[in-house]
């Protein structure tokens, strides 16, 4: 029995990586994720000629120009809309997801990216900014379904051993979607008069792709089975992304993970924000995402050139240095891929707050002293690529890792949905209060983000564990203590919702029962 286990755990716990799983990820990733980090920076590089546009087009109305205050008003609209979006379609995800499925929901979701692809390619023509600015909130409803479902996809599909490389992938999209706007967006290819529409447009052609090509690859097996009951439709669907025909293990853990759930039941939002077990967890990943996103990060992204250019740098050079920036971007997140389970989830979050923090303050420094020392516009280059570099090994990846390991499968929804209304909720702020800060505050508006990323850093220095290599269960008794609770395992919370082999399930078998609260 012993060397049977044996042969069955590599199977189990070394899933391959099969064409199928390959194909489906890029497409839902590129397909969704894409979008997400492409709209954070398609506005960036044609906002001159985007503004233009207002003012050209309100002369044509009334016969004079946009007032200044006004014209900042819009444009901070077109920005923060997005976020906003973000923000309400965080908020479907739930319903849509168990209605229509994970594939179901992300081919329903690109109705919010190819029409307004549409409206923004024809607003010239049509003469009207309004849809620009109504249309930069849809495809935020967009991005922020993508944002929850996409993970939640590609992870239901991936075996274990597989689950954290592949779980990074739609971030390690986002930000290739981030590198391609700023790329489109020099002023010799889209980033001009007469391109920023189709600029804005590139939008829906990832959508209409994922629209051709999703439909030929599963659904989650883990919906088919549990949601709809089709037990043979999800052995077909295990038996395509493994590449063997022996998946019965897997379903009995899915069967397993469901009779767990339901003797549990699922903890709704407003439960678990007065579950006193999950306190803690729950603070911890509210101030994460938090300081994720009012660190100034998308601040960056939505406004890259203006800060360039307040940084002394020249006109024409500063639409490479952007690209440049983007370009690190992309290769941090695909570095934190291979060293998020060597160096752990705590030590990058600490040294991405802690690089970001420094940043922003010699960063501050820099623009300054900028029209006094002549080599000070490259120290602000210098600051912002280091703080993108901080920002991209932990708090912009980590945030989504730690949720899933600090919250149990009933309690995970909830959390993610909290988590989601927090971050696209910061965003929001951020690029709603940013120009105006940077009008009100001039350099001095980075002392705020450095003072938000050293909250965040000592807030995870003293409250948030390592979670890097263990299960659930020691992950709750960490933050026992924390939770004022003496012994964290008489809650039916964090009792063991997903034993992974036979012996665990045999070890289960020696343990004593314990009563719930």
């Amino acid at each position: 029995m012993a060397s049977q286990e044996k042969k069955e755990e590599p199977d189990e716990r070394k899933g391959r990586l099969t064409a199928t799983l390959i194909l489906v990820t890029l497409v839902a990733t590129f397909g969704s994720s894409f979008q997400y980090g492409y709209n954070v920076a398609s506005v960036n590089s044609p906002s001159p000629f985007m503004k233009d546009f207002y003012n050209s087009t309100n002369i044509e109305r009334v016969g004079s120009p946009l007032e200044d205050a006004f014209l900042t008003l819009l444009w901070s609209l077109t920005v923060s809309l997005y976020p906003l979006g973000g923000f309400f379609g965080s908020l479907l995800v739930g319903p849509l997801v168990s209605k229509l499925g994970r594939k179901g929901t992300l081919l329903f979701n690109n109705i919010f990216s190819i029409i307004p692809a549409i409206l923004m390619g024809t607003s010239v023509v049509a003469k009207t900014f309004e849809v620009i600015i109504a249309s930069r909130l849809f495809v935020g409803v967009c991005a922020g379904l993508s944002s929850n479902v996409v993970p939640m996809y590609v992870g239901e599909m991936s075996p274990k051993n597989l689950r954290g490389a592949i779980g990074i992938m739609p971030q390690l999209m986002i930000t290739v979607g981030i590198l391609m706007a700023q790329i489109f967006g020099i002023r010799y290819i889209l980033g001009n008069t007469e391109g920023w529409p189709i600029l804005l447009a590139l939008t829906g052609i990832p959508a209409v792709l994922e629209l051709a090509f999703l439909p030929f690859f599963p659904e989650s097996p883990r919906y088919t089975l549990l949601h709809k009951g089709n037990e043979d439709k999800a052995k077909k669907a295990l038996q395509r992304l493994r590449g063997w025909e022996d998946v019965d293990s897997e379903i009995k853990e899915m069967y397993q993970e469901d009779q767990s759930e339901k003797a549990e039941g699922q903890l709704s939002v407003r439960n678990l924000c007065t579950f006193r077990p999950l306190r803690w967890q729950l603070i911890s990943i509210i101030v994460m995402n938090m300081g994720q996103q009012l660190s100034g990060i998308n601040a960056v992204y939505y406004y890259a050139d203006s800060i360039y250019k307040s940084a002394g740098v020249k006109e024409e050079t500063i639409q490479y240095v952007t690209v440049a920036t983007g370009s690190v971007n992309v290769l941090m997140t695909l570095a934190a891929v291979f060293i998020v389970d060597s160096w752990g989830r705590r030590v990058l979050l600490l040294s991405g707050f802690g690089t970001c923090c420094i940043s922003c303050v010699v960063l501050t420094i820099a623009l300054v002293y900028q029209t006094t020392v002549s080599w000070m516009p490259y120290l602000s280059i210098a600051c912002i690529i280091i703080y993108v570099i901080g920002h991209a090994i932990g708090p912009s990846p980590i945030p989504y890792v730690i949720t899933t390991e600090m919250f149990r499968q009933a309690s995970r929804p909830a959390a993610f949905m909290i988590a989601g209304s927090v971050h696209w909720l910061s965003n929001f702020i951020i690029g709603l209060i940013f120009e105006f800060l940077m009008n009100g505050l001039g350099a001095y508006c980075f002392i705020l983000f450095a003072a938000i990323c050293l909250a965040t850093f000592i807030f995870i220095y003293i409250v948030v564990p390592e979670t890097k290599g263990k299960t659930f269960l020691e992950v709750s008794q960490l933050m026992a203590k924390r939770n004022g609770l003496e012994e964290t395992v008489d809650s039916k919370e964090f009792q063991d919702l997903n034993p992974p082999s036979n012996e665990i399930q045999q070890e289960e078998k020696n343990t004593v029962i314990l009563t719930p609260l």
